[in-house]
């Protein structure tokens, strides 16, 4: 068994995320009861009657069906462990993660974007967020279907990053809840954060992990190999 200190921080840090969204997506399921019939009183619900007089209780359904199980996939479908050990397993649950985020998830949330209870400029960043995400699928799955897998995994992270942006959401509503903090930008712009930023962490993470990889591990014999083969050329 390995100990703590030898387990990588990348692993705990992984393992730790799982453990957010599990748990944020467990709490959402919960409310469900709220949703079946609507109960207009709970607080995603709260004042929509109008809305569900129209269309939107056909979207809205579906992307709280779908939205929980491709998180839960996802997380399967990210671990390294699992796609070496799993490879046919890998695979199969990949295509039904593109056909539902492409099918259902996305156009649902785009859908409800129309109606989103921030405003526009919230409703602007979720269907951003529904586009984005299905580029993003598109782009990996495609890049799986030429064998081309570095570039497949870089997709598929950024892919369930924007999804994982419904976690973040709920997070950043409990937070203001919990410090109290009533501005009256943090509705509208909660949509943005929450996957603006989350990818553009992994975008640095990448841009210096592709730094480190092209850095000599001793940079003593790496300019003294270098001061060799100066001295051949002379």
């Amino acid at each position: 068994m390995r100990s703590l200190n030898r387990i990588p921080l990348r692993q705990v840090y992984a393992l730790l995320a799982g453990m957010v969204v599990i748990r944020v997506t467990a709490s959402v399921v919960a409310n469900y009861r709220r949703y079946l019939p609507p109960d207009f009183s709970s607080d995603f619900l709260y004042g929509r009657e109008r809305d569900f007089l129209g269309s939107y209780p056909w979207p809205f359904y579906v992307h709280i069906v779908s939205g929980p199980v491709v998180l839960l996939l996802g997380l399967i479908l990210v671990s390294t462990g699992v796609r070496l050990r799993f490879r046919r397993w890998h695979r199969a649950l990949g295509r039904l993660q593109v056909y539902l985020v492409l099918l259902l998830v996305t156009p649902s949330g785009l859908w409800m974007a129309f109606y989103a209870e921030a405003g526009g400029f919230a409703g602007a960043g979720l269907a951003s967020l529904a586009i984005l995400t299905a580029v993003c699928t598109t782009l990996g799955a495609r890049a799986a279907s030429l064998r081309r897998f570095g570039e497949h995994r870089d997709w598929m992270l950024r892919s369930y990053l924007l999804l994982c942006s419904a976690v973040i959401i709920r997070l950043i509503g409990g937070l203001s809840l919990v410090l109290e903090l009533t501005a009256w930008w943090i509705a509208p712009a909660a949509p943005w954060i929450s996957w603006i930023i989350p990818l553009a962490c992994f975008e640095v993470w990448k841009r210096l992990e592709e730094q480190r990889r092209f850095l000599p591990a001793n940079p003593l014999v790496a300019a003294a190999g270098s001061e060799t083969r100066a001295e051949r050329l002379a």
